[in-house]
């Protein structure tokens, strides 16, 4: 009996079916540096512990993108291992701060489940839950990925798909208990702009690229340990429709959210995700860019010096956003993404008020 582990295909999942993901993870500072190095990002409370302090932390917290592919790295197995594509997340809520030291264990269950109709493949929709040492959540999310059939004939089950909310609503926000933004001085980041000083429907394009480097993405999607072998395995990937190796989405995110610094710099952290798409594939020696629009801005309940903005954010690959008129292109009569653009997310953020 061969003891290797082959990972979850369609036909292995169930609705209501419980994950309990294997390998609990302590993070430590080493992970919060590489990722830096990976990325480039820049935001402030995750870069300096004098920062963090002063807004009434123990400590920085890790960055939280950093904490979510670490999570989501831990699903892998079970979940995606013989993926298509990771197709999209809604309802992701930054419940806690992660800080060195922690340890990061996680769960999933299965909401929905549609076989596709070449019956060669399915979607499996999940919500999933990660946790620290102290059994506290830290984040949830429902995310849906395409997976492999072993066989086509296998029976399909009846389709279930989930319902998400459009997005995470202002009063289910979770604010860090410690988080104290008066007197927020925007020195330590760069940029003068306050949750006052932006406005809905505003688009901001980011100027700086960065070309994703094949050891870079390599590199990242180990450091999440996330074994997909969309993203490893070049003689498996020589076979498929691609013909070579994908750059894991959550690391495209990554790096355009790092790109997105200019012109949002005292964004401090992210509160939600509320709805995003891979919408083309993204390759070593790609270069990404990025631009942001606000959808909207809330104050909080109880809290004047902080307010919340939903953005959203486009990733676009070898092309500068001040080229792309508008990311969805008509093409036969159907709306469809600029074979551009790489990501479309719906999130929000927590900055400080004047």
């Amino acid at each position: 009996m061969n003891k290797a582990s082959t990972g979850n295909y369609f036909e292995d999942f169930s609705l209501g079916q419980t994950l309990v993901h294997g390998t609990p993870r302590t993070v430590g500072e080493g992970e919060a540096s590489l990722y830096i190095a990976l990325t480039g990002a820049r935001q402030v409370l995750h870069s300096a512990k004098t920062v963090a302090h002063a807004l009434g932390y123990k400590d920085r917290p890790l960055d939280d993108l950093l904490v979510f592919n670490i999570a989501f790295g831990k699903t892998v197995p079970d979940i995606s291992l013989n993926a298509v594509a990771n197709l999209g997340y809604a309802d992701v809520r930054f419940l806690r701060p992660v800080h060195a030291g922690d340890t990061i264990s996680a769960e999933s269950t299965v909401v929905g489940l549609r076989e596709n109709a070449n019956r060669k493949s399915g979607i499996v929709w999940v919500r999933s839950t990660a946790l620290n040492q102290n059994g506290e959540e830290i984040l949830s999310w429902v995310r849906w990925v395409m997976v492999h059939k072993k066989s086509p004939d296998s029976p399909a089950p009846t389709p279930v798909v989930p319902e998400a909310p459009a997005f995470v609503a202002p009063d289910r926000l979770m604010v860090p208990a410690a988080l104290d933004a008066q007197g927020f001085e925007t020195e330590v980041t760069g940029g003068p702009w306050l949750w006052d000083d932006y406005a809905p429907l505003e688009r901001i394009d980011h100027l700086a690229g960065m070309t994703v480097d094949e050891s870079d993405h390599t590199l990242a999607t180990k450091l999440y340990q996330n074994n997909a072998r969309v993203h490893f395995d070049a003689h498996a990937m020589k076979d498929t429709q691609f013909g070579r190796r994908l750059v894991y989405g959550g690391h495209v995110i990554s790096v355009c959210r790092a790109l997105a610094y200019d012109g949002l710099e005292n964004a401090l952290t992210i509160a939600a995700i509320n709805g995003g798409s891979h919408c083309n594939p993204t390759f070593g020696g790609d270069t990404l860019y990025a631009y942001s629009e606000v959808l909207d801005k809330w104050e909080l309940p109880g809290r004047s010096d902080l307010g919340a903005l939903r953005l959203r954010m486009v990733g676009v690959k070898n092309l500068p956003p001040a080229e792309l008129v508008a990311p969805q292109v008509e093409e036969g009569g159907m709306q469809r993404y600029h074979p551009s653009v790489v990501l479309d997310l719906d999130y929000t953020v927590l900055i400080p008020r004047r």
